[in-house]
């Protein structure tokens, strides 16, 4: 076999020039577009990573924001708690307060009308005793209810202060006398002497009917009085009953 050099080393070139050809227009313009999309490839990749990391972040700072969020929220909540149960506790003494000053004034008002009714119910029975006292002492004698007081309103007289007891009859001025009932002369006569005596002068009398009395004799002038009557003693024991009463209550 034969070998053609010439036509070998033809091709060869042909062979080099397709090769620096390719080289120069193909690959080379070819590996830059690769390196290019690479570059890019590598840039979007970094960006995608940044973008990852920053939402990792914002993931994680969200997430504290969420956590603190809460905290805070759970926080507020145990406060309120705590104020609500602090101000039912309040709302709950100054009801019971309330109650018991209520039930206080109650008992207190349940004693005052009870007080006032045993008072009114005391009042009436006090009232009633004297009544039936004055209405059995009308039966005394019509004398009796004179005579049986003349010696007391004297020693009334008597017993008053020097000063005041001059008062009665001064100046010859008549001596103010009160009775059950209209007097006898005799019932006078004994009366003004009795006076007369216990005043050490001559007494003179302006005598004044008043049933009210009941029985005895009463004198006065403006600055004192002697009270010899059975309504003065009812008076006097029915203050007595309603003082004792009130005093026990």
């Amino acid at each position: 076999m034969r070998i053609d050099w010439w036509t070998l080393g033809l091709q060869a070139i042909n062979l080099l020039v397709l090769v620096w050809i390719l080289s120069r227009f193909l690959f080379r313009p070819i590996a830059r577009i690769v390196a290019e999309r690479q570059a890019a490839a590598d840039r979007i990749l970094e960006e995608a990573r940044a973008a990852k990391d920053k939402a990792e972040a914002a993931g994680q700072e969200a997430k504290l924001a969420a956590d603190e969020a809460a905290a805070a929220r759970s926080g507020m909540i145990a406060a309120a708690t705590r104020e609500a149960d602090k101000e039912k506790e309040t709302l709950l003494a100054a009801a019971r307060a309330e109650a018991g000053r209520l039930r206080d004034m109650a008992h207190k008002e349940a004693e005052r009308i009870r007080a006032d009714e045993a008072a009114r119910a005391g009042d009436w029975a006090s009232r009633l005793a004297v009544d039936i006292a004055a209405r059995l002492f009308e039966r005394l004698p019509q004398d009796a209810r004179i005579a049986g007081f003349i010696d007391g309103l004297a020693d009334g007289l008597r017993q008053l202060p020097e000063n005041t007891r001059g008062e009665f009859g001064a100046d010859g001025e008549a001596i103010a006398l009160k009775a059950p009932r209209a007097l006898s002369a005799e019932e006078e006569g004994a009366i003004r002497t009795a006076l007369s005596k216990a005043l050490g002068r001559d007494a003179t009398l302006a005598v004044t009917v008043d049933p009210g009395l009941i029985a005895g004799l009463e004198i006065e002038t403006r600055h004192a009085a002697v009270h010899n009557s059975f309504r003065n003693d009812l008076d006097r024991i029915a203050a007595t009953l309603t003082r004792d009463r009130n005093g026990n209550g």
